[in-house]
């Protein structure tokens, strides 16, 4: 199907194209959502009468994203949660978390302006990417850990993780005899196996 956009869409085009996309993906998000309107003779014609005042609300509404992105600056928001040894969470940090830590921070973000590409479970700093409008895209570092000391080693960028596990560097070495029985140890084997 054919459509005109109205506004930015990523990897789509800008303002006024003429694209090409799947019907299901027109039908049920972009139509819907006022993004594009059908490509036909009608709205081409209603589209370059109203040009002018669709790209006007455009650039008002990136003044303010941009206004609302400088008050962004390098955030870093602290998530505390539960994970086992290895790191993997009891669960996974959602975009509905995100959305509640940085409400709780006095930005204004939606939970559709917030981009998590693959769900986050495991400890560690992460980036994701809030996008305040199609044309203004801030990055934001999540930093999740099981406690607040675990969270201020990993914001001085230490890997915890690595720390955890070290591995033994003193050399000592077990003997070892491919011919024991399971369990036991050299000097408790019966004496015809040790000869």
């Amino acid at each position: 199907m054919d459509v005109i956009l109205l506004e930015r869409v990523e990897k789509l085009g800008g303002i006024g194209d003429v694209v090409t996309v799947k019907d299901g993906f027109a039908r049920n998000f972009l139509l819907p959502r006022k993004k594009a309107l059908r490509a036909n003779e009608a709205n081409k014609k209603v589209f370059e009468a109203n040009r002018a005042r669709i790209e006007a609300e455009n650039a008002a509404r990136r003044s303010d994203a941009e206004a609302e992105a400088k008050t962004f600056g390098d955030v870093t928001v602290t998530l505390i949660r539960q994970a086992s040894n290895t790191g993997q969470l009891y669960g996974s940090v959602a975009v509905r978390d995100l959305v509640e830590i940085l409400e709780g921070e006095g930005h204004k973000v939606t939970k559709s302006q917030v981009i998590l590409d693959k769900p986050i479970k495991a400890i560690g700093v992460y980036e994701v990417r809030v996008a305040l409008h199609p044309e203004v895209v801030v990055t934001v570092k999540v930093n999740v850990a099981r406690s607040p000391e675990e969270a201020e080693m990993q914001a001085q960028g230490v890997d915890v993780m690595s720390q955890m596990f070290e591995r033994d560097e003193a050399g000592f070495t077990e003997d070892y005899d491919p011919n024991a029985e399971p369990g036991a140890t050299a000097e408790a084997q019966p004496e015809e196996q040790q000869a």
